[in-house]
């Protein structure tokens, strides 16, 4: 175990309680602009993470990676926020207002990664020496750069894992609000019924591998946002 792992955990679990964090806020967002006061009376509305604590989602299951990333240091950190609570019977059309809800998650998600790798490859593009010298140096200087874009990379990654996993037609995931809104009253009753079972479900397709196949499925996405020059900063 080195320090250098250490900082790159804690980094990576930075990233993701970020990437968790904006996702829910903007369900709330969205469902507060539709008429919905639930997740702002709930406090719900912050960017504060303590406000979105799950006991297993945003403590249990990263740390659990965290310390199994020391190990096995090609493990992917992942988790989850507690849910925003939404009360679709505020909405004038709760199955679109679902839908709009649904979509606001993974939406902001892909913005917010596109707007953090824009910023840092007009870095890169502007100064086109620096990945080499972040690599290359053992300064104060070129550590903190580096703990920067590592940051700021990992948020990008995450960002589009957590969208990607989230767009799965599972209950209690996004996924499954977007499929229902387009699906027939037999297919929206059935997709009701489902969400009691959904979370055991879910839990089947990760240990079947489901994760990997959509870690798998985004990585030329990630890849192509970040660069070359960022990615040798970020896995040097």
């Amino acid at each position: 175990m080195t320090i250098d792992l250490i900082l790159e955990i804690v980094l990576s679990l930075i990233a993701v309680f970020m990437a968790i964090v904006f996702h829910e806020v903007a369900h709330g967002l969205i469902a507060a602009r539709l008429g919905d006061p639930t997740a702002k009376s709930g406090g719900r509305l912050s960017l504060n993470p303590l406000a979105h604590v799950d006991p297993v989602g945003t403590v249990l299951v990263p740390l659990t990676l965290g310390i199994l990333k020391i190990f096995a240091p090609g493990t992917v950190l992942f988790g989850w926020a507690k849910p925003v609570p939404v009360n679709p019977g505020y909405f004038r059309n709760p199955y679109r207002g679902m839908l709009y809800v649904a979509l606001a998650g993974p939406g902001s998600n892909l913005l917010l990664a596109g707007f953090g790798a824009l910023v840092g490859r007009i870095v890169f593009l502007a100064l086109p020496d620096l990945a080499a010298s972040i690599v290359l140096q053992d300064t104060l200087a070129a550590n903190a750069l580096r703990a920067v874009f590592f940051t700021l990379g990992m948020f990008v990654i995450y960002s589009v894992i957590l969208a990607a996993f989230n767009m799965i037609p599972i209950p209690p995931l996004d996924g499954s609000r977007v499929l229902t809104y387009f699906l027939p009253p037999g297919g929206r009753r059935f997709m009701l019924k489902l969400e009691q079972y959904g979370f055991l479900i879910l839990v089947v397709v990760i240990f079947l591998g489901g994760l990997d196949f959509v870690f798998d499925g985004v990585a030329p996405l990630w890849q192509r946002l970040l660069g070359m020059d960022w990615l040798l900063v970020i896995f040097s």
